[in-house]
């Protein structure tokens, strides 16, 4: 009896071991050290999270919005990280555009029950279900389209155009029946571009600037690198390369920190909206929204119980790692110490 217990409290101490190696210390560390007074002070504890450079952005009601930076706009040339500089806010972007869905459809442009196939007869047989799957379910997430940057290679060698990005998915079976479930999907929204540009005429980007940008005077938002002098664009890492990779194209929109939180902020309170949208957008999507794209992470959260719009960008990424889980970790301190600050 006594060498069974002892074999087992050999097991036990062996199994304590064994799990100390699985511990993610690098997250345990970041949320048990105590919490700086300032917002700077975490941005600046942030970059010993193995992060290349930090902007933040806070916009509280009744004080004037404030900008935050630690670490490198560009690591080669030792440039240190700009507030103002230009980021890759990636699926963020999806804000902007059931923004422009709502208002499409509060116009009579577009209908939320109307299919893929009404849309885009041309898929039909190349895409699942086309002629049950509803504009509402491709905004929803509830298509199931699959997602195209979940097909090989994305990543390493990305698609040229919109054109042979919807390649890599068509003729895939769907994940689901339509509406029968939820799945983020990057492709409902590679559809909801071409479908803007369809009924409007013009690019996506051009009606999202006259319908949006303009009337909140938001003049460093744009569509794509392709827009912006690349030298005003943070420059974005990838954890075990050496260079800098803001030059490849996923086709990011692009904006700085203080443009995404005016932005945000006037969603939440409705200003973006025209008198009968925002029921329209609250019926089909959310009011924040993080991104993530190679050498980019974002979070951009409106905090109702301080009205206060927070946004993150982080230059560094790694897919595989702990990257975006130490930018929740130094995301939510900053919001701990807004919301202290404004309690005291």
């Amino acid at each position: 009896m006594k060498q069974k217990r002892s074999v087992i409290r050999i097991m036990l101490l062996v199994g304590t071991v064994i799990s100390l190696f699985f511990v993610p210390w690098p997250l345990v560390k970041a949320w048990l050290t105590p919490l700086p007074d300032t917002v700077q002070e975490q941005v600046n504890e942030a970059i010993g999270y193995g992060f290349d450079g930090v902007i933040v952005y806070v916009n509280q009601t009744g004080k004037a919005p404030a900008l935050y930076a630690a670490g490198w706009k560009n690591r080669e040339n030792k440039i240190p990280a700009d507030p103002h500089s230009l980021f890759k806010i990636a699926s963020v972007g999806k804000l902007y555009d059931a923004v422009a869905i709502t208002k499409l459809v509060h116009a009579n442009r577009l209908s939320l029950d109307k299919t893929l196939a009404d849309y885009f007869p041309e898929l039909v047989g190349r895409i699942d279900n086309a002629d049950r799957i509803t504009l509402r379910m491709m905004v929803k997430h509830r298509s199931g389209i699959p997602n195209l940057t979940d097909t090989p290679n994305y990543w390493t060698n990305p698609p040229k155009s919109s054109k042979e990005a919807l390649e890599r998915v068509l003729d895939l079976p769907a994940t689901f029946e339509p509406d029968a479930n939820y799945q983020y999907s990057n492709t409902n929204y590679l559809l909801i571009s071409e479908l803007i540009q369809k009924v409007t005429g013009r690019h996506k980007f051009h009606y999202i600037r006259e319908e949006i940008l303009t009337p909140l005077g938001l003049k460093n938002t744009f569509g794509s690198i392709h827009d912006v002098n690349m030298d005003d664009v943070m420059s974005g890492y990838y954890a075990g390369i050496k260079e800098d990779i803001k030059a490849a194209d996923y086709g990011s929109m692009l904006a700085t920190a203080e443009d995404v939180g005016i932005f945000l902020r006037a969603l939440n309170d409705g200003s973006v909206f025209k008198p009968g949208e925002q029921e329209i957008y609250s019926s089909i999507y959310v009011y924040e929204h993080t991104g993530l794209v190679a050498g980019y992470q974002t979070i951009a959260k409106y905090h109702k119980d301080i009205d206060t719009v927070v946004i993150q960008f982080v230059n560094t990424t790694d897919f595989d790692g702990y990257t975006w889980n130490l930018g929740e970790i130094a995301y939510s301190r900053i919001v701990k110490i807004v919301r202290s600050e404004r309690e005291a």
